[in-house]
């Protein structure tokens, strides 16, 4: 990272603490704000001019890093100063229950305010959250072009590459000289964003091949399109996954890739900002699955809002918990004849919870990045089990080597050894399982996978440390 970018970083951070602050420091008079009432205090006049500049000078997009962070009536104190023409482009970059909160805090006429300037594409990308009537005016306001574009995009799930698509593009003929398309570009007042390449149709937008703008550049005046363009290139159909297209932009390093309908009649394309933005979200989305949790979460949420959003798994975490006691209760004579196994027993299930994780993780990731196909699942369970067979005899030893030392009992020892390294056998058993298992139901492979390993991994291993140890020292 170069010295500029590291000091742009640091100022952003900077500037976001200190609107923390003055938005704090204005709580007191929110009212008066909301309202546009003219400020008696001169101090607070002074604190609202600096507070409203430095919110003037940010991107939407630090924006809204910034409402994100900030708990609920500072971020609609700051969100009523935010300059009215980015309003479209912050809720479009803010998380969906952050949004939530600031078109609540929005009339109808602040709200059509903010889409006006909005594409098509982006539109449809906001009108789920948006009150109907709001919607509805918005398109009213558009050409029929526009609204039918906005139909479109909203007729497809938003995992879906139609829900993603931008409808603004160039395209030009094959049959035309490289000196005719450089003129045709001039009369744009600027291109649409990310525009690395220009699309090839014929009479009828048949995709016919793509003009990178690199090599219209350098080609000679004189030569045909039909010269220079290339049609090796990737293209997406609207119905494709969003996931496996975000995985083609990473694989094959694209900034633009056209959409194609049945017929290859060009009808938008994706850009590699969208492609990122469901990278980013697929990727908190699973580690949101991992921990138990239904859906994002607004970090400063209603309390019932974030009770309501985490309690179905802490309930299932309670079962396995009750069910792990109980297996320590089967064995309770032998814990009191040696009590050395209640102290021992948490490091069983601690390396099995641990390695167990690790397995699920790697799974969870391969099955996300289209690397493994469900039916690898009994080549990939030998591997890990190996790996568990390994690492359980090595640092099982370890620990039985510790264990006879402290309590001077071989026998402690060889259980520890065999305890540990069934455990981890166990834990990369389930590991490969569990995710395997939900993919196969059509079901998210990260969803609660952290709470079901370690519930297995416990259970499993007070019962098989527990067990061996009634068998053998007792």
């Amino acid at each position: 990272m170069n010295a500029a970018t590291q000091s742009d970083l640091t100022r952003l951070s900077v500037d976001i603490d200190h609107i923390r602050e003055l938005a704090e420091t204005l709580l007191p008079i929110h009212d008066q704000i909301e309202l546009n009432k003219p400020l008696a205090d001169a101090q607070f006049n002074l604190t609202l001019q600096e507070l409203t500049a430095l919110l003037h000078e940010l991107h939407p997009a630090d924006v809204a890093v910034l409402l994100e962070s900030l708990p609920l009536q500072e971020r609609v104190l700051v969100w009523k100063l935010t300059t009215p023409e980015d309003d479209g482009e912050v809720l479009l970059e803010v998380s969906e229950p952050v949004r939530e909160t600031l078109i609540e805090a929005m009339g109808k006429g602040e709200l059509l305010a903010a889409v006006d300037d909005l594409d098509a594409d982006e539109l449809a990308a906001l009108a789920a959250d948006l009150p109907n009537q709001v919607v509805y005016e918005a398109l009213s306001n558009r050409d029929e072009e526009e609204r039918a574009q906005v139909a479109a995009a909203m007729s497809f799930e938003e995992d879906q590459v139609g829900a993603l698509m931008d409808f603004e593009l160039v395209s030009i003929r094959a049959d035309v000289s490289c000196e005719v398309v450089l003129r045709y570009l001039r009369r744009f007042e600027s291109l649409p964003d990310h525009t690395d390449k220009i699309f090839v149709v014929d009479d009828h937008d048949i995709l016919q091949g793509i003009l990178p703008i690199r090599h219209l550049l350098v080609a000679d005046p004189e030569t045909l399109v039909a010269d220079v363009m290339t049609d090796d290139m990737v293209t997406f159909r609207p119905e494709d996954n969003a996931e496996e297209a975000a995985a083609a932009f990473e694989r094959y390093d694209l900034v633009t890739a056209p959409v194609v309908d049945a017929n290859r009649k060009l009808i938008g394309r994706v850009t590699v900002d969208e492609m990122m933005d469901v990278i980013r979200e697929e990727s908190e989305a699973d580690m949101l699955s991992m921990a138990g949790l239904q859906e994002e979460e607004d970090l400063f949420a209603p309390v019932m809002d974030s009770v309501r959003n985490r309690w179905v798994w802490l309930a299932v975490n309670l079962c396995t918990a009750f069910v792990a006691s109980r297996v320590i209760g089967m064995f309770e004579g032998s814990i009191e004849k040696i009590v050395a196994l209640a102290a021992l027993m948490p490091i069983v299930a601690g390396i099995g919870g641990n390695s167990g994780n690790q397995t699920i993780t790697m799974i969870v990731r391969a099955l996300a990045m289209g690397q493994m196909a469900t039916a690898q699942g009994w080549r990939l369970l030998r591997k890990e089990v190996g790996v568990a067979l390994v690492n359980g005899l090595i640092w099982g030893s370890v620990m039985g080597a510790v264990a006879w030392l402290l309590y001077d009992s071989a026998g402690i020892g060889l259980v520890m050894v065999a305890a540990m390294t069934l455990n981890l056998l166990l834990a990369a058993t389930v590991g490969v399982l569990i995710p395997v298992i939900m993919e196969k139901l059509g079901r998210d492979p990260a969803l609660g996978s952290s709470v079901l390993i370690t519930a297995v991994t416990d259970s499993g291993g007070f019962l098989i440390f527990l067990g061996l140890a009634t068998m053998f020292l007792i």
